[in-house]
């Protein structure tokens, strides 16, 4: 078996009772996080035009890479009236689209450049209902412009009434909310749950367990956003994710202020039990050393728990946690 790295193939997510309301507002997975799909990514675009080899599709790469040069920016000839098109592939109700404009220069270019949405390709689609107008994008930026559903296959963007180049250096579109226009992206379980440790260094301002879960990987003590215990044997550290689910990975971010050796021999462990606070449950792996400042992803094959531990065992040590982030993937 191989982890599922890209998330975006689990598509039919009726699967999960209770997923989509009657108003078509969809909520979270146990395990993963609903976030709306770019319905642009990947899907065949075209232009007016090709300049040097920048065609259409790279507008619809995933890669808001902004500066021309690193090859992610489509870029039409001087045209008059350029275009550019992408093809959704069937009709939606589009109610956002983002554009990245080129942040290495000719930034006004966009300037008067027009959304049009629609399903026929009259005039290469540059006819279909006009959405939204782009006044100025600064440079290297996404903006993003949000209207009224319109339904449409086709979406274009498309400079009138003068001669111009059309750079776009990412066009993302997204549609009312329905259960095909969401991906399932892995959730961290551990994110705001609660935490305890073996002790709380107090001189240490703020250094409680639940720092380690905070969502911010600052890994500068001084930040207030790391753990810290006393020097105690065997130090331990226990997050509660509330319920039983099947652990595939576990990532920490080490200290990156000093002292980074401490984390060193660390173990992760899994499971349902409370006995010994938890540190006689199932070993997922162990910690060799992680660099200074860094967060390490730990994958292994499930592990049916509740509660994740990280211990240092058979010593005296202080464990310093800067964000711990625990998911339940899905397999092939």
């Amino acid at each position: 078996m191989k982890f599922r790295m890209d998330m975006r193939v689990v598509l039919f997510l009726t699967l999960f009772t209770g997923m989509c309301a009657a108003d078509s507002k969809v909520m979270d997975t146990p395990s993963c996080s609903l976030v709306p799909r770019d319905l642009a990514l990947g899907a065949t675009a075209v232009q007016s035009s090709t300049f040097e080899g920048a065609g259409a599709q790279r507008a619809v790469d995933g890669n808001r890479d902004s500066n021309f040069t690193l090859g992610s920016c489509s870029h039409t000839k001087w045209d008059s009236d350029p275009w550019w098109r992408v093809d959704l592939g069937k009709a939606y109700e589009v109610t956002r689209v983002s554009i990245t404009n080129r942040g290495d220069g000719s930034t006004q270019r966009i300037n008067g450049a027009q959304i049009r949405i629609g399903n026929s390709l009259e005039n290469n689609g540059n006819n279909n209902e006009l959405v939204e107008t782009v006044e100025f994008i600064p440079a290297g930026v996404t903006k993003i412009f949000t209207f009224k559903p319109i339904n449409g296959r086709y979406v274009n963007i498309f400079i009138p009434g003068r001669n111009e180049y059309l750079t776009l250096c990412e066009v993302k579109v997204f549609a009312e909310i329905y259960t095909s226009t969401y991906i399932c992206l892995p959730r961290n379980l551990a994110l705001r749950a609660a935490a305890a440790q073996s002790s709380t260094n107090y001189s240490i301002s703020g250094a409680i367990a639940q720092k380690a879960i905070d969502g911010n990987r600052n890994p500068i003590m001084s930040g207030g956003s790391c753990t810290h215990t006393n020097w105690n044997y065997e130090p331990w550290w226990r997050v509660d994710l509330g319920e039983i689910y099947e652990v595939t990975r576990v990532s920490i971010t080490n200290r990156g202020d000093g002292y980074a050796e401490r984390i060193n021999g660390a173990q992760i462990r899994i499971g349902n039990s409370l006995v010994n606070n938890g540190n006689n449950n199932t070993l997922a792996e162990a910690v060799v050393s992680i660099t200074p400042g860094e967060t390490k992803t730990f994958q292994f094959q499930p592990i049916k728990g509740r509660y994740v531990n990280i211990i240092i065992p058979r010593r005296k040590e202080y464990l310093t946690l800067c964000e711990v982030l625990v998911f339940a993937d899905y397999l092939d």
